[in-house]
């Protein structure tokens, strides 16, 4: 019985402090997006892991559990500050709706907040792509974005393009594919052509919140720490226990 309850002890404090390690790499990944155009906070959400009853005083039921684990990191979709910039191909969304992109490659449609695009040229033309230049932009009816031309055939940076907002019917759990890009699972329905128009010369900046980002690393270490001391004493304790049964 006692080797039982040590080893649920030391799996219990093993598995906190795998865990708290992965919520670090969470954090972390969040402050070094802090500077990120339209990167959206990721925040990790947790679970109970084994629980069941115990006998207590008086026969009373009371509840055991191994640990928690992480279960999947959800997105914060809260709006990032708005700013202004001098590039024309820049564009930020003010509310709920993406901006659409078409993988040249494999025609994966994915959808961003971040608006930083550019003018590269696709065979013999230009069209506005994603800051890789990978992906085509698309314009509120799915279509790719090419550049647009004065009457001398040169092509106008002034010029505003249809650069299409999409919304969703929910956000929550959007699958996050990294470089800053989503796609909807069933919950959040058929993307829909918002009548929104973005704003041309402006750019979002990521609503990742540096303080409350700290604060979290500091709970985080310090639960981390407490995992290790627990482990540590845990294989004390069973030594300790083996040399006397031996």
């Amino acid at each position: 019985m006692v080797e039982h309850k040590m080893n649920v002890g030391f799996y219990s404090a093993a598995t906190s402090a795998y865990y708290q390690q992965q919520r670090l790499n969470v954090i972390s990944n969040n402050t070094a997006n802090i500077s990120t155009v339209g990167y959206k906070a990721q925040t990790p959400a947790f679970s109970a892991l084994m629980y069941t009853n115990v006998n207590g005083i008086d026969g009373a039921q009371l509840p055991r559990g191994s640990g928690t684990r992480m279960e999947k990191t959800s997105t914060n979709f809260a709006q990032g500050e708005i700013y202004e910039t001098t590039g024309m191909f820049d564009y930020a969304i003010e509310g709920n709706g993406f901006f659409a992109l078409r993988d040249m490659q494999t025609g994966e449609i994915s959808y961003t907040r971040a608006g930083n695009f550019q003018m590269a040229q696709v065979g013999n033309n230009y069209y506005l792509t994603d800051s890789s230049g990978i992906r085509y932009v698309l314009d509120r009816n799915g279509q790719t974005i090419p550049a647009a031309r004065n009457a001398n055939g040169v092509i106008d940076v002034d010029a505003k393009l249809p650069v299409g907002v999409y919304v969703f019917q929910n956000r929550d759990d959007m699958q996050h594919l990294g470089d800053n890009r989503f796609v909807p699972i069933d919950k959040n329905g058929q993307a829909q052509a918002s009548d929104e128009q973005p704003l041309q010369g402006w750019l979002e900046r990521s609503n990742t919140d540096i303080t409350s980002e700290v604060t979290k690393v500091i709970r985080a270490q310090q639960a981390f720490s407490y995992a290790l001391s627990m482990i540590r004493t845990s294989d004390e304790v069973e030594t300790t226990i083996n040399n006397l049964n031996g």
